[in-house]
């Protein structure tokens, strides 16, 4: 009986010094989560991290925050998360063509984010539509792509600065048409956007939401979309990818954690996001906001960052980016 008795005990005292650790493996998260977000409030990483955190602090039972660290093209931010514990806690919440940017354009980088990121979800892709202002002769693509043919270089785009998905939109579209447009930087879509219904500029690529309520009033027309299948945003406007094989430049929407970060943390963030991005009130949110709501696991969101890589560095040389 004496033995019978110490084996139990022995074996309910292993059990009980076993259980925090078995906590701890399924305690996550058990404190708040940070979403960095490499621009100032308003623009669409930042408006998809606002619509997750409160979907997450509902889901996790814990404070989710979001904190805009703007500046050095999104380096800033990225650095941020590089120098934060690898413990799923600090989250990077941004468009994927950052990552592949921003080393064509920056000397010295404070972080290689090829080995000190991971990818944690594919939230979702935000396409860009291509709009021309009301009194340029051309109300299709093909009637612009004639127009710019004839005209080489009389065209002229504005994009939101050297080196954005904007610009190398417009210059992977020059390039997949043969056609010549002259490029106008400006300092962000908030600038481009106006000029363009001012008539400083004939053309942009934006975002739907900037562009939707001068479509509306009929001073500006939409004439394409930079993804390789039309968008649910606005299913009857062609894509380029329907004029040029394999054209896909709608941008990801993607959340990065450290390298090292547990994979229990990370595969409870993916689940989490993805079941939050098939919630009706969520789609209508995010498409509002100009992003068609995927969910991508993190194998998915890997395969898409080296496909969107590979066309935003193709682009980015046909541009002769120089870092500074």
């Amino acid at each position: 009986m004496k033995r019978f008795t110490f084996l139990h005990l022995a074996a309910l005292a292993a059990a009980i010094l076993a259980l925090p650790n078995a906590a701890q493996a399924q305690a996550f998260p058990a404190k708040p989560i940070k979403l960095v977000v490499p621009y100032a409030p308003g623009g669409l990483p930042d408006t998809v991290a606002r619509v997750l955190a409160q979907r997450l602090q509902e889901a996790f039972g814990q404070p989710v925050v979001v904190e805009n660290k703007a500046g050095a093209g999104g380096a800033v931010a990225a650095a941020a998360l590089a120098q934060s514990p690898a413990d799923g806690y600090t989250l990077l919440v941004t468009d994927g063509p950052l990552l592949s940017i921003t080393p064509l354009v920056t000397q010295k980088m404070s972080y290689d984010a090829a080995k000190e990121f991971v990818p944690v979800s594919l939230v979702g892709t935000a396409p860009l539509f291509l709009a021309v202002n009301a009194n340029v002769k051309a109300n299709t693509l093909d009637e612009l792509i004639a127009l710019a043919k004839a005209r080489p270089g009389a065209l002229n785009y504005g994009s939101a600065g050297v080196g954005s998905i904007h610009h190398l939109t417009t210059e992977a579209m020059k390039a997949g048409l043969g056609v010549f447009i002259t490029h106008i930087p400006f300092r962000g879509s908030g600038a481009s956007v106006p000029a363009m219904i001012g008539g400083q500029v004939d053309m942009v690529f934006a975002s739907p939401p900037s562009l939707m309520g001068f479509v509306k009033s009929g001073q500006a027309k939409l004439l394409a979309i930079n993804s390789a299948k039309r968008s649910a945003l606005a299913p009857d406007v062609p894509t380029l990818g329907e004029k040029i094989a394999g054209f896909d430049f709608a941008f990801t929407v993607v959340i990065l954690a450290k390298t090292g970060t547990p994979a229990e943390a990370i595969n409870r963030i993916s689940s989490e996001v993805a079941r939050i991005v098939k919630r009706p009130d969520v789609i209508e949110s995010l498409r509002i906001a100009g992003v068609d709501p995927v969910g991508g696991t993190p194998n998915e969101l890997a395969q898409a960052m080296r496909s969107e890589s590979e066309r935003v560095v193709a682009a980015a040389k046909r541009a002769n980016l120089r870092s500074e």
